[in-house]
């Protein structure tokens, strides 16, 4: 349930409120708002417990809550978030954001021309992977914690904030240091004990869609974040997997429009993962703009022939280029903006 609490209504009352919804066992969650506040509730809510509540001083009205995820939801939040990834704001009326890199850091050269080619291009953030979850353990899996020194000196560089995977708990609070947005990767989508722990920290949080996951389970991993206290999720479709052979992934473009009808967070598009194809990424990044994603991720590689991880998927500096230079007409087409790099060279 939801509660509602008159405009006006003095701290006394909602610490009244508050106190009475734990009496029933059950969670609060105040989200204080421009005009009144609302109490969230978490847990296993009852007829009598409405009722006790709803006569309380200062309560306007206790309202039911019918979606399995809470924070996440419209009912509760009705509001556009706007999450913050350094200076860059995503979501509701911002701009539309742009973060472009490659899929791995693999040197500080190509990492470091990398930031510089896409943020003169117009990127708001820098992408890239330090840690790298791979399906063969023979793969490349990343440069780990030197990584993470590559993207930071990528980011004094160029000004560009940086979004970087974060694979397991232990590996949260390192990342966190570095990181302006902390990653969870399709395949971590349901690692509740890493949501649990980003939730923990106050960094922002990039929650990826699972490959096999549906647009439900996807909200209900970020209520996992939510929950813990951190309320700067971002959601992100980046393709599911279907019978279809000649993509990686098919791209879910209506779960954008989706998203947006049913959470207040930010989505953003990753169609560099939904395709699989370097030659698919400008048009899919288009259709998701155009569906009215808040921001697009995309893999962006000087040579993605020799890429380590992702080449197939990446694009060169100059097809970024001509991308970014058509993402503004889009854009404007549905009534937005597109954001760019505060720093130029």
């Amino acid at each position: 349930m939801l509660v509602v609490m008159k405009r006006g209504a003095t701290q006394q009352e909602i610490d009244a409120v508050v106190a009475r919804i734990r009496e029933f066992g059950i969670t609060p969650v105040p989200l204080p708002g421009a005009e009144r506040t609302a109490i969230g509730t978490f847990g296993s809510t009852s007829r009598e417990a409405a009722d006790a509540v709803e006569s309380l001083p200062g309560v306007a009205e206790v309202v039911p809550v019918s979606r399995p995820f809470k924070l996440a939801s419209r009912e509760v939040i009705p509001t556009d978030t706007v999450v913050r990834i350094g200076d860059v704001p995503i979501g509701a009326s911002a701009p539309l954001a742009v973060a472009a890199g490659p899929c791995s850091v693999e040197t500080r050269e190509q990492t470091v021309a990398t930031a510089r080619a896409v943020r003169d291009a117009g990127a708001a953030a820098l992408r890239g992977g330090a840690f790298k979850p791979r399906t063969s353990p023979y793969q490349f899996r990343g440069l780990g914690e030197s990584g993470l020194d590559i993207l930071a000196e990528a980011r004094a560089e160029t000004g560009l904030p940086i979004i970087t995977e974060v694979l397991t708990p232990g590996d949260v609070d390192a990342v966190a240091r570095v990181a302006d947005c902390l990653q969870i990767g399709a395949r971590n989508m349901q690692n509740f004990a890493l949501l649990d722990a980003v939730g923990e920290q106050s960094k922002p949080v990039l929650l990826k869609r699972g490959m096999s996951a549906t647009v439900e389970e996807l909200l209900l991993s970020a209520e996992y974040v939510l929950a813990k206290g951190n309320r700067n999720v971002i959601l992100c479709e980046r393709g599911i997997r279907t019978f279809e052979k000649y993509t990686r992934n098919t791209f879910d473009v209506n779960a954008i429009p989706l998203l947006k009808r049913l959470t207040h967070l930010p989505v953003l598009a990753d169609p560099s993962h939904g395709t699989g194809k370097w030659y698919l990424v400008a048009p899919v990044a288009l259709a998701a703009v155009a569906a009215g994603a808040d921001g697009l991720l995309i893999e962006v590689h000087p040579s993605p022939d020799h890429a380590l991880s992702d080449g197939y998927q990446s694009l060169t500096f100059a097809n970024f280029a001509a991308l970014m230079a058509t993402v503004p007409e889009v854009a404007r087409a549905v009534g937005r903006t597109a954001a760019t790099s505060a720093v130029r060279a």
